[in-house]
């Protein structure tokens, strides 16, 4: 990567704007300088020539009062420093990713924030590969909208959190049917108008598909923004989270502020990374008051400085500084910049034990699989799942429950053939869900060819294109392990079977989470639902 000396230079593509007074307004600007007010907006409490909407609250100039000026940028040149820089490198390095090279060509400002939508998800790496299928089979609000919650459940089956698939397609339809079929063109009206949109999807629309100047924080830039100016608390708290959105609405490029806002997360991404900083190549590192603070304590530890350094520290009005470092947690000389931010002990997810079956029997065109729809609402919502039935204190009264329920589904069954097969455990965002994993193969019956509504028998090949969730897909491959002949295993899944105990894998990795640490951490701008 080359760090980049220059601001924005001329012939950048421009953000579409929303109106077309601001488009005006973005093109006349594009090549000059951020004005004193562009550049102050989010720095003082009033400011006569702040755009519309860009005031600070009352608590808001409360918390700027409360906070020392070593955490802010100050004055114009620091905030126009930032914007160019940051601008310039993300113009010469910026991932080539496939909704990208689509918006420089799409003029359909709601086609352009309906993928925008799509996009605001999940990880770029884990939905890279997803945008495209669904892209293709839904290229419209207007065939979203039209399509059945099945469909919408079998395309977004393995990204998790698939209560964002469902609202993806609620929201469409509340823009086909009752808002013209126009998305809503700015933050506010994003978040007021869409079920599920929060605020840091609101504001990534906004920018990036309709040029609205509006900041935005996820897990990335909240951990830019923290490094920049040295806030060690927990971003996750109320207080933080609010220094951080002021930041970032400071910052925030009214010419081009999707490609900023898209620049700041990059940065976070693939530069300001959680464990291992690639300070030399970012951009702003002339900026970082965690890099500062690094060589100033490489410095002290050497001895080459003496006596009172020359040095910026935090110097709060009154009391400890509530945004650095907390004083049960000092400055780590081994961690470096990694010591901003520290991050709250994590939550440990709810333990929760089921018992699940899959039950096979022959079929004209191979072996059947019998799935259940899971409920309308909850955890996995629609999904389809293996017949499966909550954790009984003894093996015993675990195989009549779940024998009970395999016979709801399909009739009378032989309990004798019921065998315990191993154990699956998935990690959701909020659940650690353990497994019971039983199977029972229908040989030598009748097969059962009609069955209640809410289940149904599918082939191998139709399970694997399925609606049915990770922790399923975990569950039938512990199943296929302990079939004849083979023994398959998996990276991805946390199991325990016969099999597995008898031929261990050294050096296997067990990946509990479908979705990497740092989700939980951006839940406060993601607007995280219930799955």
């Amino acid at each position: 990567m080359r760090k980049p000396r220059a601001a924005v230079g001329s012939g950048h593509r421009k953000q579409a704007a929303s109106q077309e007074g601001r488009q005006k307004h973005a093109k006349n600007n594009s090549q000059a300088k951020p004005s004193a007010c562009d550049a102050c907006a989010g720095m003082i409490a009033e400011c006569p020539g702040a755009p519309a909407g860009l005031a600070r609250q009352p608590e808001e100039v409360v918390l700027q009062a409360s906070v020392s000026s070593y955490h802010l940028f100050r004055d114009v040149a620091e905030v126009t420093a930032f914007r160019g820089s940051l601008l310039s490198w993300y113009d010469q390095e910026k991932r080539d990713l496939p909704w990208r090279r689509r918006a420089e060509d799409e003029m359909d400002l709601d086609r352009r924030a309906y993928a925008e939508v799509m996009l605001q998800q999940t990880q770029v790496a884990t939905v890279i590969n997803y945008y495209t299928g669904w892209m293709q089979k839904w290229p419209t609000l207007q065939d979203l909208a039209s399509a059945s919650l099945e469909e919408v459940n079998q395309l977004w089956a393995g990204l998790g959190y698939y209560s964002r698939g469902r609202r993806l397609q609620e929201g469409a339809r509340k823009v086909v049917e009752e808002l013209g079929g126009h998305m809503p063109r700015t933050a506010e009206t994003l978040q007021q108008l869409l079920p599920g949109v929060g605020r840091y999807t609101a504001g990534a629309i906004a920018s990036i598909a309709f040029g609205q100047a509006t900041g935005v924080v996820d897990g990335n830039v909240a951990r830019v923004l923290c490094r920049v100016r040295a806030i060690g608390a927990d971003p996750s708290s109320t207080l933080v989270s609010q220094q951080l959105w002021g930041l970032a609405q400071q910052l925030v490029d009214p010419a081009r502020p999707g490609d900023f806002n898209q620049a700041a997360m990059e940065l976070g991404a693939t530069v300001c990374t959680p464990q291992r900083p690639l300070c030399s190549q970012c951009p702003v590192e002339s900026l970082c008051r965690a890099r500062q603070r690094v060589e100033q304590e490489q410095l002290l530890a050497s001895g080459s400085l003496s006596g009172s350094p020359d040095v910026e520290e935090c110097a709060p009005n009154t009391g400890q500084c509530h945004l650095c470092l907390p004083p049960s947690e000092p400055w780590d000389q081994t961690l470096g910049v990694v010591n901003f931010p520290r991050k709250a002990s994590r939550k440990p997810p709810r333990e929760e034990s089921s018992a699940t079956c899959v039950l096979e029997q022959p079929g004209a065109l191979g072996a059947q699989i019998l799935l259940v729809q899971r409920p309308n609402s909850g955890l996995l919502a629609g999904l389809w799942e293996f017949p499966s039935v909550t954790w009984e204190p003894s093996e015993q009264l675990q195989r009549k429950a779940l024998l009970q329920e395999l016979q709801r589904w399909a009739g009378p069954l032989p309990a004798t053939h019921l065998r315990h097969l191993g154990e699956v455990v998935h990690t959701f965002s909020h659940i650690k869900l353990t497994y019971q994993v039983y199977g029972l193969a229908l040989e030598g019956q009748t097969p059962v060819t009609t069955v209640p509504p809410g289940a149904r028998w599918l082939t191998q090949e139709e399970f694997h294109t399925a609606a049915v969730s990770t922790a399923m897909k975990k569950v039938f491959r512990v199943y296929q392990g302990q079939q004849p002949g083979t023994c398959m295993g998996s990276k991805r899944s946390q199991v325990s079977s016969p099999c597995s105990r008898k031929k261990p894998r050294m050096g296997q990795q067990v990946l509990d989470n479908f979705f990497r640490s740092h989700i939980s951490t951006d839940a406060h701008s993601l607007n995280s639902a219930a799955q």
